[in-house]
């Protein structure tokens, strides 16, 4: 059996008050050749949590096959909800441990679609503290939205 490529996957995503303005971007990175590609957009009305989530989405649905994928991001929400919460979610019908309904449940499901097309492993990193890639991110996501607000 062949095996899946591997491929590193950088995002961040970005709001001007929450909610407001919002941009997502990501990198994406063949680990063997080094080559990349990125992507950003924006949504005139949104969440930052909606932003990191489409992301992370964008990302995985340019891929043309199942890949091994290497997911860093700055946010605790998507890393935490992939590889902690989103089984349980589903196992109890979309509702979080408490009972109440799961947020973002739209972006959630399609994260849980491209898990099953994907292996998906999470690295968090703490945002704004100089990670070369995620700064990247942040800045393509801020640059996103302020394309969204130019006339």
């Amino acid at each position: 059996m062949k095996q899946m490529p591997a491929v590193h996957i950088f995002t961040d995503g970005a709001c001007m008050g929450n909610p407001g303005p919002g941009g997502w971007a990501a990198i994406l990175r063949d680990p063997l050749s080094g080559k990349e590609s990125r992507i950003s957009g924006a949504e005139k009305r949104t969440t930052n949590n909606r932003m990191e989530m489409m992301a992370v989405i964008k990302a995985l649905e340019i891929l043309k096959m199942p890949c091994r994928v290497t997911l860093t991001t700055d946010s605790q929400y998507v890393s935490k909800g992939l590889s902690e919460w989103l089984d349980g979610w589903r196992r109890r019908g979309w509702r979080t441990a408490g009972g109440g309904a799961v947020k973002n449940l739209d972006l959630w499901q399609r994260l849980d679609g491209l898990r099953e097309v994907h292996k998906l492993r999470c690295v968090w990193v703490p945002g704004h503290r100089g990670h070369p890639e995620n700064e990247e991110c942040d800045r393509l996501a801020t640059a996103a939205i302020e394309r969204l607000a130019a006339p």
